[in-house]
């Protein structure tokens, strides 16, 4: 096991956590505008994405320590939300549902339901859809149409499966499970065994045919979840297919990672920026398949060296470093390459997820 005291661990997360909950885009530098509608990206009192990644990390420490920092800063998080009222629906806006069904399964918030409820049957029955009805990858602004993201089964998938669980709805389960099925039919690269962002149906590729590092870590850390969620079992069709397909990622992952103990922006270009926020979740996502045995612990050396150097790219402030400014599909890897690096919620988000997985390492 690496040389790292569990106290140091607590105390990055709970730094990782308060500086979380106190983002704030004062200038509007992150702003997104889309035809006129302005997306905040990187704030945490908004319902989109970035946080729901985070609450998901901050529930997760939560049940396994208790922490009331965890804990008060979710309940406020989801008590302003709801003041506010919802935003519109879309891929994105879907990801605080999984911590929401989590919480109402844990302690019983009955204003959660109706939000569940109708978020749901918004993904299964209104939901724009690609050929073969995979679930369109429509957010603010671009509808994507008839595109597949990776960052699908992370954002919408999982919720929904979560929340199949809660109502007893059985075609939830079912639709989530498909989607995993598609997703990977046309994402998962079959020569390298890694993933590309995205598949389109309007031509028929994968736009640069990019091996994109954080579109890769929603598959790292969404099949772990998926299978437990389910409680899939070993020599369950679906079990054996999610393994073997996170076999293959994994094991180029170990083929690829940077001597830091990070990987490339690009997964498989090495002239391409190292990158933390992807480095995180892969370290989540293969702590966690070898928690859980689905993966053989030949890789925790792997995601060891991954953990020190996320520690290693947490500041003073509690911010992780080297995370890639939200990234929409590129036409050339190029347009990869050149995406900047700040300071970015999901950095905070992926790096509270992976650490806390580590915790395990101490029990």
């Amino acid at each position: 096991m690496a040389n790292i005291k569990r106290e140091t661990v607590i105390e990055k997360i709970e730094s990782l956590a308060i500086n979380l909950s106190q983002i704030k885009d004062d200038q509007g530098e992150f702003l997104l505008d889309f035809d006129g509608l302005k997306v905040d990206d990187k704030s945490w009192h908004v319902w989109n994405w970035p946080q729901g990644v985070g609450l998901y990390g901050l529930y997760q420490y939560w049940k396994m320590t208790k922490s009331d920092t965890a804990i008060n800063i979710l309940e406020e998080w989801y008590e302003q939300r709801l003041l506010e009222g919802s935003p519109p629906k879309n891929v994105n806006t879907m990801a605080p549902l999984l911590t929401m069904a989590y919480l109402y399964e844990e302690r019983g918030a009955s204003e959660y339901l109706p939000y569940l409820e109708q978020w749901a049957e918004w993904v299964m029955y209104e939901m724009p859809r690609t050929e073969e009805d995979g679930l369109q990858h429509m957010t603010y602004g671009p509808e994507n149409k008839n595109q597949l993201w990776a960052d699908t089964l992370m954002m919408t998938v999982l919720p929904l499966a979560k929340i199949g669980q809660l109502l007893n709805r059985p075609e939830y389960i079912e639709e989530a499970k498909r989607q995993f099925l598609l997703h990977i039919k046309y994402l998962a690269d079959k020569k390298t065994g890694l993933w590309f962002h995205g598949w389109t149906f309007e031509g028929n590729h994968n736009f640069a045919s990019a091996l994109w590092g954080r579109g890769n870590c929603w598959a790292t850390i969404a099949i772990p979840e998926i299978i437990e969620m389910l409680d899939l079992k070993k020599g369950d069709f679906l079990y054996n297919y999610l393994v073997s397909t996170l076999e293959k990622q994994v094991e180029a992952l170990e083929k690829y990672q940077n001597e830091s103990g990070l990987w490339h922006t690009l997964v498989d270009d090495k002239t391409s920026y190292t990158e933390a926020s992807a480095s995180a979740g892969f370290a989540y996502g293969i702590l966690k398949a070898i928690r859980k045995r689905y993966l053989s612990d030949k890789f925790l050396p792997m995601a060891e060296r991954a953990i020190v150097a996320v520690i290693n790219e947490i500041n003073e402030e509690g911010a992780l470093q080297k995370v890639s400014i939200g990234t929409g599909m590129g036409d050339d890897l190029d347009f990869y390459r050149m995406i900047d690096q700040t300071t970015m919620p999901y950095g905070q988000s992926l790096a509270i997820l992976c650490l806390t997985e580590y915790l395990y390492k101490y029990i």
